[in-house]
């Protein structure tokens, strides 16, 4: 599926949410990530329950990108996120702030941090921001709702 098929297929699974769509743009990340940020007229719907309805959304557009995509199309290489009201933005703001902070207290005390229990794209957010720290290394340990990041310091001690 290119962008803007992509595009009308969220518009109308947003629309048919009774939730009208005011504007969709859409974002590339370094190749990687194509943003489509969606800007609604009732947020609420899609961001209450802490983001529940939100990830849903981003569940069913990608399962459904998935399955119309052929199989020779390499479909590792391009993540799609849809953001409402710039919700997801803040979300993944806050987490780089919080595996900043970790990582700045792993390095003063010279130890492994553990960062509270996160989803597993709250948990791939803070191994991407933290892969390129040459004296950090991130692992997840736990199952289920009780897994999470540990942030480990390798330098020299």
């Amino acid at each position: 599926m290119d962008k803007q098929q992509i595009q009308n297929l969220i518009k109308e699974l947003i629309e048919k949410t009774t939730v009208s769509v005011k504007e969709i743009n859409i974002t590339e990340d370094n190749g990687k990530m194509i943003w489509f940020s969606v800007e609604v007229s009732d947020p609420y719907f899609f961001i209450g329950r802490s983001g529940e309805g939100l990830s849903a959304l981003n569940h069913i557009v990608r399962r459904i990108v998935e399955s119309k995509t052929p199989i020779t199309e390499n479909k590792e290489n391009m993540s799609i996120l849809v953001d409402i009201n710039g919700f997801q933005k803040k979300r993944i703001e806050n987490i780089h702030a919080i595996a900043h902070m970790m990582a700045e207290r792993a390095r003063y005390f010279k130890s492994n941090i553990e960062i509270d229990p996160m989803s597993a794209f709250e948990r791939r957010i803070v191994h991407e921001f933290l892969s390129n720290e040459t004296d950090l290394k991130t692992e997840s340990t736990g199952e289920g709702l009780s897994r999470r990041v540990v942030v480990k310091y390798i330098g020299t001690i």
